[in-house]
């Protein structure tokens, strides 16, 4: 397949571009969006337009510093892995250091067995499953789990604890396939959802959070969803959730417009949402500033079928709101990183369930000796975590091992209530940003400085 980038380092003195033109199929713009925020880049914005059998995409990018991506590796290195779809998924360990100095779980892993799991979600439940991991004699090399609208999902990569090898006999993995589906199913009420999946290792493996998106979907979190109603006037200084879905009957499209607070990988959550839908983004127009993100898109269903049925259209609103609201981090924040061993997430768990924690958010990884990752806890209610207990629970597990997360300005916060202001102390604020009023020209400057190719 034709794939043509450009990488301009001149264009802007605030960050870097990366231009792509290539021949156009179901699920590129999201695999060419994966590959930059698997890299910890930060798209600000972009510009989206496919014409018959080709599209062009623009993306404005920085580091997670706010800097221009200058050095050579990483920019060969995404050159070639939008190009070579083969070189997509986990990342060289050449470029490991010059990206983040923290080891993360791999995005595709080829070579652990993975388990998923999804259901209600209950204080104490990743202690459950870890420490039935560990007395199964099962090492955990990465875990990632979110947890949305009282619902769970994880995936945790593991291997055999003795042999240090994906398990790959059938009796071993039906063992804990049956281990597992008992402790999940310990407290289920009845008519509860529940599911618990072992693969084994295979190329061709989803990527990992696009799989927790996937599983947190086809769990029906997104119900209880509502974004705001619309009486704060939509783009006037509100800072919830804005989804507005219209038909643009002329050319057969539904135009998207998506408002909320800006975050790292937010156009990367909303790109699954649509593509795992089975709606193809014709063209879009992404932008930031300050606190807040701007989203449109104008797109059909993959089947040429027209979504106008208000039941359709309410559906879509809630499953992109779910997508924004599964990555967001409820609860103080614990930085981990100590020695990798076996039993290393059943021991910490366990501190927090024995301390009445409850975890809202895991990402861990392991490398070599280390093991390094971030918890999310709140107290058992839900509630913000007492600093008191937490500190029990640093002294307990070790105050060089788990740190409390500060932020820039020094101070210990739950992530869920961090809002930037401006100087006079307000929500910075911007207008809403239109696909008419800037696409076409962005695009046209495109199309002039890369040699657009028209079929």
């Amino acid at each position: 397949m034709f794939v043509r980038v450009c990488i301009d380092n001149d264009a802007f003195h605030d960050c870097t571009l990366v231009k792509v033109d290539s021949a156009n199929r179901h699920g590129i713009l999201l695999e060419m969006v994966q590959v930059l925020t698997d890299l910890d880049l930060v798209i600000s914005k972009s510009y989206v337009s496919s014409d018959g059998g080709w599209l062009m995409d623009v993306f404005h990018v920085t580091d997670h510093l706010g800097n221009k991506v200058t050095d050579e590796t990483l920019i060969l290195y995404i050159q070639q892995a939008l190009t070579d779809t083969r070189r997509r998924g986990e990342i060289p360990k050449e470029l490991q250091t010059c990206l983040t100095r923290d080891v993360k779980p791999c995005h595709v892993s080829t070579e652990h067995t993975a388990l998923e799991t999804t259901g209600r979600d209950r204080p104490g439940l990743m202690s459950e499953i870890s420490a039935a991991l560990y007395e199964l004699r099962c090492h955990v090399t990465a875990a990632v789990a979110w947890t949305h609208n009282a619902r769970v999902a994880c995936i945790i990569h593991i291997e055999d604890g003795l042999m240090r090898g994906p398990i790959m006999a059938s009796k071993k993995l039906a063992q804990v396939h049956e281990k597992l589906e008992s402790v999940v199913e310990a407290h289920h009420e009845s008519g509860e959802r529940w599911s618990v999946r072992l693969t084994a290792p295979a190329v061709g493996r989803t990527h990992t959070e696009r799989r927790l998106h996937q599983l947190m979907y086809a769990d029906r979190d997104y119900k209880q969803c509502q974004g705001c109603d619309g009486s704060c006037r939509q783009w006037n200084g509100c800072t919830n959730t804005h989804v507005t879905i219209e038909a643009c009957r002329e050319k057969g499209y539904l135009v998207v417009n998506i408002r909320c607070r800006d975050r790292t990988k937010l156009l990367f959550d909303t790109v699954c949402a649509l593509t795992d839908m089975q709606y193809v983004v014709f063209h879009a127009a992404i932008s930031s500033k300050g606190t807040m993100a701007d989203q449109e898109y104008f797109i059909r269903r993959q089947d040429g079928c027209s979504s106008n049925t208000q039941s359709e259209r309410e559906k879509l609103a809630q499953c992109l709101i779910a997508a924004i609201e599964r990555r967001e981090s409820h609860g103080l924040r614990l930085d981990i990183c100590t020695q990798n061993k076996m039993g290393l997430l059943s021991d910490v768990t366990r501190v927090f369930r024995e301390n009445g924690l409850s975890i809202t958010r895991v990402e861990i990884g392991t490398q070599g000796e280390r093991a390094t990752g971030t918890f999310h806890v709140t107290d058992a209610s839900g509630h913000e975590a007492d600093l008191r207990t937490v500190e029990l629970v640093r002294q307990e597990i070790g105050g060089s091992v788990l740190r409390v997360y500060r932020s820039p300005n020094g101070t210990s916060r739950a992530s869920s209530s961090s809002i930037s202001r401006n100087s006079s102390g307000e929500v910075e604020e911007r207008a809403k940003f239109s696909l008419g009023n800037l696409l076409w020209s962005q695009l046209e400057r495109f199309s002039e400085n890369f040699g657009f190719i028209k079929s």
